[in-house]
């Protein structure tokens, strides 16, 4: 039948190959999906352990502050730092610089950068990213909602009256919980568990809810290729139009009670005093930073260089640095400011 059919094939394509009995072909079909599946995952796994590797001490604020008092240099963008994190700081092998990632997990590793911003290896920017990219942001935003719904209710910057009156998603959970475990929110005594449920049970909504949207556009829409992804008029992977608005406005919420609160803005000062304070240091006296970041400021210059030492530190040894390089301890420590004495 293979030898009667194979005109018809060497039509249809330039090569034709016998996979088999029937069956044989479906088999291979399979096996083609699964290692694209575990290819994806492969993918999406580096973005997620990658993407904020670019963050410096005390996250966006840290951020805000090194691109302040870097402008003069060429500012500071976590996106732009991750690819330097992975293309140049990063050091496995003799024979190149980096990580050697592949352009795919490069380019989706910039995901906020502007247009003006975008490297030029990777133009024309694409309208989209890839849709590993995709399903590595929206599970990057879907994490942080969740999680400071808990911080912001356990520091006592918003109550659970607040946030059930404003938020329908939080009303949604609450209702889930109580219909998986009636009578448990009367009956415990145990706020942080109670907090814990309703939160996992508003994670299950934003997760299942993104599955299935993304599931019926990708079934609609059937993109052949990766560059109809990324050509595409909007993502792939996001949630549904209903839960769309009310994930937005948990987004108002957060933002007006939690990320705009007084104790949450102290965050600012202490992350402007302690990198501002280093990158002065640092400067002064470049032999302070390791060996290696002081050869390559012969590469990029003394100032980014000293972003890019910066940029890897965690909070508590910034903290540490500082102290040890000024002499002196932060005005703010341990949640409260410090006295100006």
């Amino acid at each position: 039948a293979f030898e009667k059919a194979k005109p018809l094939f060497d039509i249809m394509g330039q090569k034709a190959v016998h996979c088999g009995d029937a069956g044989a072909g479906q088999a291979a079909k399979i096996c083609n999906n699964m290692i694209l599946g575990a290819t994806m995952i492969a993918t999406c796994e580096a973005l997620a352990l990658a993407h904020d590797i670019g963050h410096p001490p005390f996250g966006h604020r840290g951020e805000w502050t090194l691109d302040r008092i870097a402008k003069d240099f060429g500012g500071f963008r976590h996106n732009a730092q991750v690819l330097r994190v992975v293309d140049h700081l990063e050091r496995r092998s003799p024979d190149y610089p980096g990580l050697n990632l592949t352009r795919e997990v490069r380019e989706s590793l910039l995901k906020h950068e502007s247009a003006a911003d975008w490297p030029a290896e990777f133009r024309p920017r694409p309208r989209q990213p890839a849709l590993e990219a995709q399903v590595v942001d929206l599970g990057d935003s879907t994490a942080y909602h969740v999680h400071d719904v808990e911080d912001g209710l356990r520091a006592g910057i918003f109550s659970r009256d607040e946030i059930h009156e404003e938020v329908a998603l939080w009303r949604g959970a609450r209702e889930a919980l109580e219909l998986r475990h009636p009578g448990f929110l009367d009956a415990t005594s145990d706020d942080a568990l109670r907090i814990k449920r309703i939160a996992n049970e508003l994670l299950k909504i934003l997760i299942n809810d993104a599955i299935s949207a993304t599931a019926q556009r990708l079934h609609h829409s059937a993109p052949a290729s990766p560059e109809e992804v990324r050509s595409a008029s909007g993502r792939f992977v996001a949630h549904s139009r209903e839960i769309g608005r009310e994930v937005a406005e948990l987004h108002r919420f957060l933002d007006q009670r939690f990320y705009r609160h007084p104790r949450v803005l102290e965050l600012d000062a202490h992350a402007s005093e302690i990198l501002g304070g280093l990158f002065d240091a640092l400067r002064q006296k470049p032999t302070e930073m390791p060996g290696w970041y002081q050869r390559w400021t012969e590469t990029v210059g003394l100032e980014r260089a000293v972003c890019d030492y910066l940029a890897g530190m965690t909070d508590r040894f910034a903290e540490q640095e500082f102290e040890r390089l000024t002499g002196r301890a932060p005005r703010w420590s341990k949640g409260r400011p410090r006295s100006a004495n």
